[in-house]
């Protein structure tokens, strides 16, 4: 699978709050301006894959933008951790040819819509029953529990998180299209934020977002013939570590080695680089402690030394390792990690709003804390 396919198209609807539009309106804007952007006819689209959280589903996408017929449709669970995993499955089924031109896609009304976490008409679901008769009913509240347990064994501080959040809203302040585009963060405003669940404040958690995005996969021989410059599938894989329970890790012998541990030994195994050799990195933000823990699974850093990675501007363009370029979930918007992926396309091209100089590769990936994915993209 190696450079075999190619993401040759991208496209996305405005990030709101509350936008007017269905979810189903939102994933047809979204796809139609992706394969716009790669030149390609809906016609010949005769794949997809989505999240099994996607309430759209490829029947009716296929009508709606007049695919003709489709020979692989898929959908991968957990959440935010099936983001970088649709484009896997995509590419998987390319380079074996089972299909020619894929779609993922993703279209959330989360900003105007329900949480999932508060419907109380449905039983719980097994992992649940050892979690939320406990207080924790949040993702907020299992990530606080990890972030507390970081912090007490690696000495990490708010102000680690605070280099995280300022990274990601920096970037968007560069980005007209991010939800925070507008408004900048300081130290004070961060450490003076009303909790969400302790040590977690206001801006240690991602934005609620009504919107959609998109992408296209094609052969990397077809890829060189669209409109952009290819940006090819290096490596990629999906993690499920022994004994996982969800956010909280409670059956692990570590509960701070994620699911990212497990993806990235696959992950760089397949590929021709490795950490140091990554130009730019779109990490799942969720919340801000992900980051540090992630940055540790990939293998940047040793095992507690994420939260001090953060330090002297790391995460800024210049930085070691300059990260979420277009705002990430903190300050762009929060679509499940999808725009991780359409950001680090652009970032490849050299038409990101906050560009990398020079940027030739890129890790992205999907939700740590959950059965998660990763992507390495190169140009």
């Amino acid at each position: 699978m190696k450079d075999a396919t190619a993401i040759a198209g991208i496209g996305q609807t405005p990030f709101a709050k509350r936008l007017p539009e269905s979810e189903k309106t939102l994933a047809c804007r979204a796809i139609l301006a992706a394969l716009d952007d790669a030149g390609i006819a809906p016609s010949e689209v005769d794949a997809f894959a989505s999240y099994t959280m996607e309430e759209t589903d490829e029947v009716e996408i296929a009508k709606a933008i007049g695919a003709g017929d489709v020979t692989f449709f898929g959908k991968v669970g957990y959440g935010g951790g099936g983001s970088c995993a649709t484009v896997a499955h995509l590419a998987a089924a390319i380079a074996t040819g089972q299909a020619s031109v894929g779609v993922a896609w993703r279209s959330r009304k989360r900003g105007s819509g329900p949480r999932p976490w508060t419907n109380t008409q449905v039983q719980l679901p097994t992992p649940a029953q050892w979690t939320r008769p406990y207080g924790l009913l949040r993702p907020a509240d299992e990530i606080g529990l990890l972030a507390r347990r970081y912090m007490h064994e690696y000495g990490a501080t708010r102000d680690h998180l605070f280099n995280v959040a300022l990274a990601c809203r920096n970037r968007a302040n560069q980005n007209p299209a991010a939800m925070m585009y507008d408004r900048p963060l300081t130290r004070e405003m961060y450490m003076t934020a009303r909790w969400i669940s302790e040590p977690l404040c206001l801006f240690d958690n991602c934005l609620e977002t009504d919107g959609a995005l998109a992408c296209v996969l094609v052969s990397a021989e077809r890829a060189r013939d669209c409109r952009h410059r290819p940006v090819y599938v290096h490596s990629a894989a999906q993690g499920l570590p022994a004994q996982h329970h969800g956010m909280v890790n409670y059956w692990n012998d570590d509960p701070l080695t994620g699911p990212s541990w497990t993806a990235a030994r696959k992950l760089w195994k397949t590929a021709d680089f490795g950490p140091r050799d990554v130009n730019v990195a779109q990490i799942y933000d969720a919340f801000t402690p992900l980051i540090p823990l992630s940055l540790e699974g990939y293998g940047f850093c040793a095992r507690g030394e994420g939260a001090a990675f953060t330090e002297g501007g790391a995460l800024e363009i210049g930085g070691r390792l300059p990260l979420n370029t277009g705002g990430g979930g903190l300050s762009e918007a929060y679509v499940h990690g999808f725009n991780l992926i359409t950001e680090g396309v652009r970032q490849l091209r050299g038409t990101g709003t906050a560009q990398v100089p020079g940027a030739t590769t890129c890790l992205v990936t999907a939700g740590e804390g959950v059965p998660t994915s990763a992507l390495l993209l190169r140009s």
